[in-house]
């Protein structure tokens, strides 16, 4: 029986390139971020517990309250906040998933749009500070990657990668990525973006992610299309098909809803265990999100240094 509500799987394939604004994004995340965050901060922002503490200074007007350490406050009797070396030249990996999980969309834009976007935003905010990005676009193996490097190229190549309809596709493993991915890293590397939906993600991921949480500090995002979560309330028969067997499923939404809803939760609930037990920091993003707000809220909540979740 075709499917008549289908959700679309678009761009797979042909030549017309990935739906996104790219540009758009950018210039919206900037700006926020210019708003809410102060400039000499953001790095300690991003890298949370990565940047070495430096000592105390006198609070002013122009620092940002959060930034106030108040038991060291109290102990001086005046108001103090920490200070940090900022490192030069540092690198900053992403590893987005290109496969085809996320070539799947059932609102305006595809999770593999979305997360272009995300992923594309992130890297120029850290290239116009003067620092590096690689990065690596993966299923089960890598499909193209790029050590770290600064400036304008870089940034128009990993644009272009991620715009090229012909890098997606394929089922992902990020387990057997891994094995390489850790062999790919430079040991000066201060920080990785996990990017994906993750709805592949099993136990036997554990393992090779507490080793790259153990060598670089990493922050998970995930990026998930609502009909990821739950089934739209319809009462007629669609078609969902598994993308690595071809198997296809007449189901009724409305009849199955409760034990797909029931299932999808408790996968994703097992895939934020594994980061919260590894000490990897995640934002999760709904394709109907607009990212730039929730993004600079959470790099806002890294500057404490902690652990941070975010829905």
């Amino acid at each position: 029986m075709k499917d008549k509500s289908e959700p679309s799987k678009k761009n797979e394939n042909n030549s017309s390139g990935l739906s996104t604004d790219i540009p758009g994004k950018v210039s919206e995340l900037e700006l926020l971020l210019k708003k809410v965050l102060p400039r000499n901060v953001f790095w300690k922002i991003v890298l949370g517990k990565g940047l070495e503490f430096d000592g105390y200074r006198d609070y002013t007007s122009s620092d940002d309250a959060s930034l106030i350490d108040w038991k060291a406050s109290v102990r001086s009797k005046k108001t103090l906040v920490r200070k940090y070396v900022e490192e030069r030249d540092k690198k900053f990996v992403f590893f987005i998933d290109v496969s085809d999980n996320m070539i799947f969309g059932s609102t305006s834009q595809l999770k593999c749009e979305y997360a272009a976007e995300v992923s594309a935003a992130l890297a120029h905010l850290i290239l116009s500070d003067g620092d590096k990005v690689g990065y690596a676009l993966y299923n089960k193996k890598i499909v193209k990657s790029k050590k770290p490097e600064v400036g304008n190229r870089l940034f128009s190549g990993m644009v272009y990668e991620l715009s090229d309809p012909e890098n997606y596709g394929g089922i992902s493993d990020l387990k057997k990525v891994m094995d390489v991915g850790l062999q790919m890293l430079e040991s000066d590397t201060s920080l990785v973006f996990l990017v994906s939906d993750f709805v592949r993600f099993d136990q036997s991921y554990k393992k090779n992610l507490e080793l790259l949480a153990g060598l670089v500090e990493t922050v998970a995002i995930i990026v998930r299309d609502p009909l990821d979560n739950t089934f739209p309330d319809i009462n007629k028969e669609v078609v969902i098909e598994d993308p690595e067997t071809g198997e296809r499923l007449i189901i009724n939404p409305k009849v199955a809803k409760r034990t797909y809803e029931a299932n999808a939760q408790e996968q994703l609930d097992n895939v934020k265990k594994v980061f919260d037990d590894l000490n990897i920091d995640f934002i999760e993003l709904l394709t109907t999100d607009s990212f730039p707000e929730k993004i600079a809220n959470f790099l806002r909540e890294r500057i404490s240094g902690g652990r941070v979740v975010s829905k």
